[in-house]
């Protein structure tokens, strides 16, 4: 079971009241806001009818809601068993913008369906798929998803419109007090108020873009004549399909889900005060789950949609992650499609008041990243993995346009920065994983000081195999301690043959040597046994060394004595 981590308030398997799940709940969707505006981008960018529009939010809505539900659910096939929070994701733009071009609705929503089906596919896929995710690609994405926010959240921020970069004095104010006072509960409120940290900078961001102007009397005349209850109606009636837009899709399903990847294993560390790898079959379930919202999608006729990397970063900064909200925020999503006044509060929110929201979220994410890269040990070829890839991904954003030439059915890897970066780290790592053994060897002589060569053997070996440090820190004791056993005692007549091996789970070490066995005691000697007993001294030694490890075996191999340690890692 996993261990909760100390910054949680209420962990993944505990049951907040119901009113604070509530409030929890709604600030999670007040966060999830912006998503609502890519079906607007969608119509605009298209030319289909208005009306459309909020057709395609209301069924989004139910959709995230239903997905966000399939989701959290810990039991059966379907869902990771952790709060993450879907959403209409930007990353479905570009094939959806392509799609309406070239046959309209319907064809979205076809191709929309195959894309949610290749998520199913590359689902049940993923459990042997874990050498390709090792803590440099997983951390590297996490990284990237929490920088991919960066754009968006600073140009809302400073009030940038029109693609125009000119600084909003009073966007920068109202932003900046959010900001602030976000930042202000999250680091010196109580615990309880930290909860709603985010909920009370939104109001109080609100409350200064009401007073200085930036929300009008008209928005407030849009949310008093908006109905209070409505059936929602949906934009899909048909499905077309088209063989020439099967690579933009399958390219953007894949992107999807490699984002998805990254956005659970945040969840699973963030839950885990001892995480040491990603669990792939909850990833696998996590991402059936995102699939069969995407299906629903294209279903109901809307957009593609993934996990929301924004929200992930907000559940870590409120050290809320039960996942009873959830299940909240999926009703919620699903209530709101049948409240058009509820939606059009969302939809008035202050700008520069997301952006803050969204810088404030970044900043967990990219923390997040880097602890997941420094939880294991690094060499030249995990170094290119990693920085190869963000600054590939950086330069989308960096170089607005400068892929503007890639053919169009590889615009959804090339116009996202957390799509290229992604693409990047895996091929990155299946190139560079060539020409590593699993095994290596090592010659010690007992007669002279051999702990910087065992140091460097090992640290060498650990950032080739990606390794955990503090098992290598462990493994480099219980050698040490026992060659200058060795020595000390003369056991061994010659040198001392070592063969370490690696895989994820497990740090094997094998020593074999000519000479007298070695005794490793469960039981410390006591001070009487080592000032009267010779022999109590290379007890103790066995002591401590069986204290490094998690098992250790002794025994005799044709004439030789063999020494085996075994570290889980």
């Amino acid at each position: 079971m996993a261990k909760k981590p100390a910054n949680l308030i209420y962990g993944l398997e505990e049951i907040p009241p119901v009113t604070t799940s509530l409030l929890l709940g709604l600030q999670h969707i007040l966060a999830l806001s912006s998503a609502f505006v890519y079906p607007v981008i969608l119509v605009q960018e298209t030319g289909i009818l208005a009306g459309q529009a909020e057709r395609m939010i209301h069924a989004s809505m139910i959709v995230m809601g239903i997905a966000t539900i399939l989701q959290t659910l810990r039991h059966g096939p379907i869902g990771s068993g952790f709060f993450c929070l879907q959403q209409v994701h930007p990353v479905y733009i570009p094939a959806s913008i392509l799609a309406v071009k070239t046959g309209g609705l319907p064809l979205l929503a076809g191709m929309t369906l195959v894309s949610g089906l290749f998520g199913v596919v590359l689902s049940r896929l993923m459990g042997r798929l874990r050498p390709f995710f090792p803590a440099e690609v997983t951390g590297t994405i996490v990284m990237m998803v929490g920088l991919a926010l960066i754009p968006v959240a600073v140009s809302r921020f400073l009030g940038f419109e029109d693609s125009r970069a000119v600084i909003d004095p009073l966007s920068v104010s109202i932003a900046s007090i959010t900001f602030a006072v976000m930042v202000g509960v999250t680091v010196w409120g109580s615990s309880r108020l930290r909860l709603y940290g985010v909920l009370i900078g939104i109001a109080a961001g609100s409350i200064c873009a009401y007073a200085s102007g930036l929300v009008t009397d008209e928005h407030l005349r849009r949310l008093e004549q908006a109905s209070l209850l409505a059936l929602p109606s949906f934009p899909g009636e048909s499905w077309s399909f088209s063989g020439a837009l099967l690579i933009p899709f399958l390219v953007t399903a894949l992107a999807s889900s490699l984002k998805a990847v990254g956005d659970l294993t945040t969840c699973q560390k963030v839950n885990d005060a001892e995480w040491k790898r990603p669990d792939m079959q909850s990833i696998s379930g996590g991402l059936l789950a995102d699939a069969c919202g995407v299906i629903l999608s294209g279903g109901v006729g809307t957009m593609g949609q993934s996990t929301s990397s924004a929200n992930v970063g907000l559940s870590i900064a409120t050290g809320a992650t039960s996942r009873l909200i959830g299940f909240v925020c999926g009703g919620i999503l699903i209530v709101l499609a049948f409240v058009p006044k509820l939606t059009v509060l969302f939809a008035i929110m202050p700008s520069p008041v997301v952006g803050a929201l969204l810088f404030f979220a970044a900043s967990f994410m990219i923390v997040a990243g880097l602890q997941i890269l420094t939880s294991r040990m690094m060499d030249a070829r995990k170094t290119f993995v990693v920085g190869v890839s963000i600054i590939l991904g950086l330069s989308v954003d960096m170089l607005p346009g400068v892929y503007h030439t890639v053919h169009t059915m590889f615009l959804p890897v090339f116009g996202s920065s957390l799509s290229l970066a992604t693409l990047s780290a895996l091929l990155l790592n299946l190139l560079f994983r060539i020409g590593i053994a699993h095994r290596a060897q090592l010659k010690i002589d007992p007669h002279a000081d051999s702990s910087e060569q065992i140091f460097l053997f090992m640290e060498n070996q650990g950032g080739v195999w990606g390794a955990r440090r503090e098992v290598i820190d462990r493994a480099k004791s219980a050698m040490n301690e026992f060659v200058e056993a060795a020595r000390a005692l003369e056991l061994s007549a010659g040198k001392i043959d070592a063969e370490v091996s690696f895989d994820e789970f497990n740090l094997d070490i094998d020593m074999r040597y000519d000479g007298e066995p070695m005794e490793f005691p469960r039981q410390r000697p006591t001070a009487e046994d080592l000032l009267e007993n010779e022999r109590a001294v290379a007890k103790l030694a066995g002591f401590l060394i069986r204290n490094y490890v998690d098992r250790v075996k002794s025994d005799r191999i044709n004439s030789r004595c063999r020494v085996q340690f075994h570290l889980e890692h």
